[in-house]
Parts: C-alpha cells; sequence; structure tokens
C-alpha cells in the first residue's frame, strides 16, 4: 500500500509545471490539511524543496540528489509483484546484502540500492570505490531456476541492456570492455558482478551487481583513479537526477532479466553486441591466471567466450580473463 509520501509525490510530480491543493492532497488522503503539511515536511527533510502559495498550493522546486526510496518508486514504470525496493543509507556491498536478505527468504526480485558502500567489490575481490553518494551502487536478487550453462552470457547482456538504457537516458555513447567493465573513451564509469547460488542443476540465488559512476564526487576521485574512472556527468556536461536514473535502470534491468529467462534476449544479443563491444578488431593483452596472451579480439563465441586470434592466426577461447587493450605504436 503506498504511503502518504508516495501519494503526495504522485500528485505533484503529475503536475509538476502546475499547483496542487493542498485540499487536494488531503482529499487523497483523506487526512486533515495540517497532516498534509507535516508530511510535505518530511520531503523537505528528504530533500525536496517546494514553492508553496496561498490559495493555490504546491509544486515541486528541486529534487533530492541523492536516493529516496519513495521517489524512486514513485517514477517506477516497471514494477512486476513481488517487487520491492531496498534503499540502504550505507552498506558493506549491495552484493553482499541481497545474499543476505535471499537467504532469510525475501521474495524475489528486489533491488538493494545504497548511499554508500564500505566494501564495495568488483571482479577477484577488487576493492569498487564507493563512498560517493552522487554515484549509483545497486544490486537485483533473482531465484531464476535455471540450468548453470544458460546464464553463461547473462552479465554480458545485462551490461548491453545499461549501455542501450544510458545511451536512451543520458545521451551518451558507452561501450564494454570484456567482461564486465561500461567505459567512456577508454574510462571506467561503470563495473558489473554477478554472483549465484546452486542447487543440485539449478541456479537457486542470483545477484547482479552494478556501481555506476554518476555524478561528480565532491572530493574529486582517489589519486590512483584520477585517470581511468569518469562519471556520466563528465560526459554529458550536466548533473544527471540520480532518483530518476535509478527508476530508469530498475525498470530496464527486470525487463532484460525476464526476456533472457523467456530466451528472447538472442534476437537482439548480436546486433547490441555490434553496437557496444568495445574490443573487437582490437589488439589486447588478456591475462589468465599467470598467463599472458597477445592477439586480435575476433568477437564471442555464443556461450559468451572471448575469441582471441593470435599472430600466427591460431584463435583461442576465454571463458575469463583481465583484458588490457595495446596501445598503436
Amino acid at each position: 500500500m503506498p504511503s502518504a509520501e508516495h501519494v503526495i509525490l504522485r500528485e505533484l510530480l503529475a503536475q509538476e509545471t502546475t499547483w496542487v491543493s493542498g485540499s487536494t492532497l488531503a482529499a487523497k488522503l483523506g487526512i486533515s490539511r495540517v497532516a498534509v503539511w507535516q508530511h510535505m515536511e518530511k520531503l523537505r527533510a528528504a530533500g525536496f524543496t517546494f514553492e508553496a502559495q496561498r490559495s493555490r498550493g504546491y509544486r515541486v522546486a528541486a529534487r533530492p540528489d541523492t536516493l529516496y526510496a519513495p521517489l524512486i518508486e514513485t517514477l517506477l514504470k516497471v514494477r512486476p509483484r513481488p517487487f520491492s525496493l531496498l534503499v540502504l543509507d550505507e552498506v558493506d556491498s549491495t552484493n553482499d546484502e541481497a545474499a543476505r536478505q535471499l537467504s532469510a527468504g525475501r521474495p524475489a526480485p528486489f533491488a538493494v540500492l545504497a548511499r554508500r558502500q564500505t566494501r564495495g567489490r568488483g571482479r577477484f575481490g577488487r576493492t569498487w570505490h564507493s563512498d560517493s553518494r552522487t554515484s549509483l551502487y545497486a544490486s537485483f536478487a533473482f531465484r531464476p531456476r535455471v540450468e548453470p550453462e544458460r546464464m553463461q552470457t547473462f552479465t554480458l547482456w545485462m551490461g548491453l541492456n545499461v549501455c542501450e538504457l544510458l545511451s536512451n537516458f543520458a545521451g551518451v555513447t558507452p561501450g564494454i570492455k570484456w567482461p564486465n567493465d561500461i567505459l567512456f573513451e577508454g574510462r571506467k564509469a561503470g563495473g558489473m558482478l554477478t554472483e549465484a547460488r546452486i542447487d543440485a542443476d539449478q541456479i537457486r540465488d542470483l545477484v547482479f551487481g552494478l556501481g555506476l559512476n554518476v555524478n561528480h564526487p565532491a572530493g574529486g576521485w582517489p589519486a590512483d583513479l584520477v585517470r581511468g574512472a569518469v562519471a556520466l556527468a563528465d560526459v554529458t556536461g550536466v548533473a544527471l537526477d540520480l532518483n530518476r536514473l535509478a527508476a530508469a535502470l530498475i525498470g530496464r534491468v527486470l525487463l532484460a532479466y525476464q526476456s533472457f529467462v523467456d530466451g528472447e534476449h538472442l534476437k537482439s544479443f548480436a546486433e547490441l553486441w555490434h553496437r557496444y563491444d568495445l574490443l573487437r578488431g582490437k589488439p589486447v593483452t588478456l591475462l589468465e591466471g599467470g598467463r599472458r596472451h597477445h592477439g586480435v579480439v575476433s568477437g564471442l563465441d555464443d556461450e559468451g567466450a572471448l575469441l582471441l586470434r593470435d599472430e600466427l592466426g591460431k584463435v583461442q577461447r576465454f571463458r575469463a580473463g583481465e583484458v588490457t587493450l595495446e596501445k598503436s605504436a
């Protein structure tokens, strides 16, 4: 059941350029005008600014610049049952929290978002800088009950959908560096991490995590990230509405997941990969364990493995590894 804040936001956002009277809001909620004012104060404390005029009512002047659950939920256009949203001020890792929630029996699908992570991580347990409240740290939890073999291209598919969303939402041109990085002109804006628990021959729990640099951190990047990191706002030149982006992302991820489980993703995977792949035809070095492999990327196979053609013309398949683009001579 929607809260009073949800109802107020829905009414105000539906008529954002006009006024909504306090009596209209009171009638919608079945409460007094004084009670409406009290709920408006809660929204102000969350970061909203409202214009208010006697006999005319209220309208939104500014929205919060950090994540706010009722606003995200109000903006959601895709919300399958029993989807739920958890927004935390701080957490060790959204992926870890999603796994804990799954273990505790929370109905899936659901999403965990955080304004800050203390132990954000990427592949191979590496630390992901997660101290900026102007960025997006999100994990999506599912119970797919499908064979593990079917999930081999899952992260790639979700990454393609994230790129497509960013392209449409912000008018930018992102790309994917296999297998899980989102880049703009060689600088990293986001990373993905998929984790699963398997029962017998089926995936029981699945968590898809995404860290995305949205607006530039107030304190700037740590010294070791200055050259390699980028925020979406650096690319667009303007700050983005974090809550509106979060709502759009949730909708896209939920649709992409269902498309994958239904097998419908096969119709557009190749086209999207061709559009957002950053490596095809490029000379790279691939680190696999302690071994380095050099060659030119010739694409992916049907299982999402990277195809690398060496100097002798032999093509090798790699299911995992760390890829670095070689600099031109």
